[in-house]
């Protein structure tokens, strides 16, 4: 499978978004990994955070399941779970489901299956919209909130220090999780 990128999405609205990394980036780009053969997808949400997906086969053991139980872990308990149980996303998995029917490819949760290819993978994602993480609709919201405090009432509040040290998780960062994922996934089959 080629690696098919879609520049933008019109429904997301970027007018209030300040120059960054996202400006040079594609709102959604297809790919199958290399290691698992498994469809990966980076899809852009619409506060500007990149998302990770991968799809695996009708037959996986995770195929139809519900993100929260894709695990490993015969015990659920914090004081027995161990990490490699669990898949390897960033900020835990937080989608599970089948291709968004009804939706231009430039914006959903689905791909364009190559040659030889099952249409019905069952896509387990993740996203990139967690505390640490920059979301570029939220920067210029957060600085105008800001600016309307006094030195003291800023000085009382640490945690929006913790804002302007988050990172953006880019392109080649969700894309890097996404292989990960897959060669978990796969080793879980």
């Amino acid at each position: 499978m080629e690696t098919i990128e879609y520049a933008t999405n019109p429904r997301i609205e970027k007018d209030n978004w300040p120059a960054g990394e996202w400006d040079n980036e594609p709102d959604k780009i297809q790919w199958e990994d290399e290691a698992t053969g498994y469809p990966c997808l980076v899809v852009r949400n619409r506060m500007g955070a990149l998302c990770g997906y991968v799809g695996v086969p009708n037959g996986h053991r995770f195929h139809g399941v519900g993100y929260d139980d894709v695990h490993l872990a015969k015990w659920i308990r914090d004081d027995l779970r161990k990490d490699e149980d669990y898949p390897p996303a960033h900020g835990g998995l937080t989608f599970s489901n089948k291709c968004t029917d009804g939706i231009p490819e430039n914006e959903g949760i689905c791909h364009v299956p190559g040659p030889g290819e099952p249409d019905d993978p069952w896509w387990l994602g993740f996203d990139c919209a967690h505390g640490g993480d920059l979301i570029p609709s939220m920067i210029n919201f957060h600085e105008e909130y800001l600016a309307t405090l006094s030195a003291e009432e800023l000085a009382k509040r640490e945690e929006w220090a913790v804002l302007r040290q988050d990172t953006y998780k880019n392109v080649a960062y969700v894309k890097a999780r996404c292989a990960e994922l897959a060669a978990w996934l796969k080793a879980a089959a």
